[in-house]
């Protein structure tokens, strides 16, 4: 007799109460996520499924002591690399926290070495306790505005479906290539739908015009949104509304007002982009929640957004609640309110108590050496960083907005030395961004207004999304510093004051992940965040974060690539100086 057959007939068994279950939950108060209730009642599993509800007797009995069993956590759209540590460790950060499904979407790594970084993070993600599912890179370089070090086409991508776990196309940036439904992007979408109708969106910034071409394209839901009336728009035309809360975008508070019972159903939650000593210290999806109910969300409305409707949006039939069928992947509350979680189960399985992994090692993923060795910059100086300025002394600056992707677009008197800007006391700081791929000597030169740095510089080769190196600061010494200290390191972080390297993190992984463990990564955070105020710093967001997303050509309304800066509005690049 086949194992799977064996299995279903030992299941059905099991549900029939003529064998005892593999495992028994008593005492528990069930989330039922179908009906928005609580009720009770023996919680049965065999082969890491839920078998049944009633009563029964188990191999194993665990004694629920009042406690509320809740189906585990689905993160609905992720990047991982984000997190800088790669799936193994990942898993290990957000098991804790009640996540045992994320949807990700490996387009950070893939910008970087395209199929070969795709295929490290399906290999990495296997045999883990975390159920990791794979949105396909849509948009690889993100725009055509920016070099990255990679393209991927729809041929490139179509082998990739047949793997079991990839699900679809991810977020699809580039809408003025859908607008005008140019074939890079339609072969994509073409390529997408004989395996799956699930395909993601990208509306940052867009209109109702623009939600009718998504969804006219068979695009079906979207991150982006930042207002309730943009909200309202996407559900009115039957698009799912993941709603954010990450590190940078925290989108939460301005969108939960929206969600009701008769629309719940088409709200999940999703963190995006989130570093990882926030997810330790604040945590994953588990943390929307909190949120959603501090606002005024019924828990167990809030509950079945972050479990049963992110399982039902992308296909995912066997998960999201307590009942027989369904994977047995849940969590132990200690309450409601505060979702205090005491126990996390992967089919049935321990993974986290108490806050602490419990799920076991396994032997690392080595990556190959062409995922090691991805920065090359030809050799440059500070006459490479000049950024020359009119005699009217007025120049467009990138104004950050804390806390947000989006940016201000100014117009401003700058400091000007020799008919060239020079970062100046009322916080116009040089921008630099250099390409890091394939060496084409791009450098791309800004001004921006936010940061609040008084000393030094910081780099990264965290860059979204072409993940080119990025760097700001008081002045050109410690900028070149700091990229220079980069290239040596093959990626990673750095923090320069007077010439010396004054904190740094290595991510060797395609410039963008650890290959240590992740308390190793969460130590060295910690180490570049408390060495801030040695420049002068004081603000409340994290300048890496915020850095890294001042190259995002797809988020209104000024950022900077490595060929230059760029107005998000119109499309286009333009001089950093203003002529009279």
């Amino acid at each position: 007799m086949s194992t799977q057959k064996e299995t279903l007939k030992q299941r059905i068994a099991a549900a029939n109460r003529s064998i005892p279950a593999d495992l028994v939950i008593k005492n528990a108060k069930i989330i039922d996520v179908f009906n928005l209730s609580i009720i009770e009642g023996d919680v049965a599993i065999s082969g890491g499924v839920f078998v049944g509800i009633g009563e029964y007797e188990g191999k194993h009995v665990v004694d629920g002591k009042g406690k509320y069993i809740s189906p585990s956590f689905i993160d609905a759209h992720v990047h991982i690399e984000s997190s800088m540590v790669p799936p193994s460790e990942f898993a290990k950060v957000v098991l804790p926290h009640g996540v045992t499904t994320v949807i990700t979407d490996p387009h950070e790594i893939g910008n970087v070495a395209g199929e070969e970084g795709i295929q490290f993070m399906l290999d990495d993600s296997e045999n883990i306790p975390l159920d990791v599912f794979t949105m396909l890179p849509s948009c690889v370089p993100a725009t055509p505005f920016e070099n990255s070090g990679a393209t991927l086409t729809a041929h490139s991508l179509q082998p990739f479906y047949q793997h079991k776990r990839v699900l679809g196309l991810a977020e699809v940036m580039d809408y003025p290539s859908l607008q005008k439904g140019a074939d890079s992007i339609v072969d994509k979408i073409i390529a997408t739908t004989p395996f799956t109708p699930h395909m993601d969106g990208h509306l940052a910034g867009l209109d109702a015009s623009a939600i009718n071409v998504y969804k006219a394209a068979g695009i079906r839901t979207d991150h982006e949104c930042t207002t309730v009336s943009g909200a309202l728009e996407r559900l009115q035309r039957g698009m799912y509304l993941l709603i954010r809360e990450g590190s940078v975008a925290k989108d939460l508070r301005s969108l939960i007002g929206v969600v009701n019972e008769r629309n719940a159903r088409r709200c999940l939650f999703c963190t995006d982009d989130k570093h990882l000593d926030d997810l330790i210290e604040e945590g994953s999806i588990d943390h929307n929640i909190r949120l959603a109910i501090r606002e005024g969300l019924d828990p167990i409305l809030a509950i079945s957004m972050a479990s049963l409707n992110a399982a039902e949006c992308y296909g995912l039939h066997q998960k999201g609640a307590i009942a027989p069928g369904y994977d047995a992947d849940f969590i132990l509350l200690d309450d409601l309110d505060t979702i205090a979680i005491s126990e996390v189960y992967k089919a049935g399985k321990p993974v986290a108590i108490h806050g602490q992994f419990i799920g076991g090692e396994r032997d690392k993923h080595v990556p190959k050496p062409a995922l090691t060795s991805t920065v090359h910059i030809p050799d440059i100086t500070e006459r490479d960083l000049q950024i020359p300025i009119g005699n009217n002394q007025k120049a467009h600056i990138i104004e950050i907005i804390p806390n947000q992707l989006r940016t201000n677009k100014r117009i401003e008197t700058v400091q000007v030395e020799n008919g060239s800007f020079t970062p100046s006391a009322n916080d116009h700081l040089k921008m630099v961004v250099v390409e890091r791929h394939k060496l084409t000597g791009n450098i791309g030169l800004g001004i921006v207004k936010g940061f609040g740095l008084k000393k030094g510089a910081i780099a990264t080769t965290i860059g979204h999304d072409s993940h080119n190196i990025v760097a700001t600061g008081t002045n050109d010494g410690d900028i070149l510093k700091a990229i220079h200290v980069l290239n040596e390191m093959n990626g990673g972080l750095v923090m320069v004051k007077s010439g010396k390297v004054i904190a740094s993190l290595p991510l060797p992984i395609a410039g963008l992940m650890s290959d240590g463990g992740y308390k190793e990564v969460a130590a060295g955070l910690h180490l570049l965040n408390d060495a801030f105020t040695k420049l002068g710093f004081s603000g409340d967001f994290n300048p890496f974060l915020t850095l890294s997303f001042l190259t995002l050509p797809v988020i209104p309304e000024l950022k900077l690539t490595d060929i230059g800066l760029f107005d998000v509005k119109e499309a286009r690049h333009i001089e950093v100086g203003v002529e009279e």
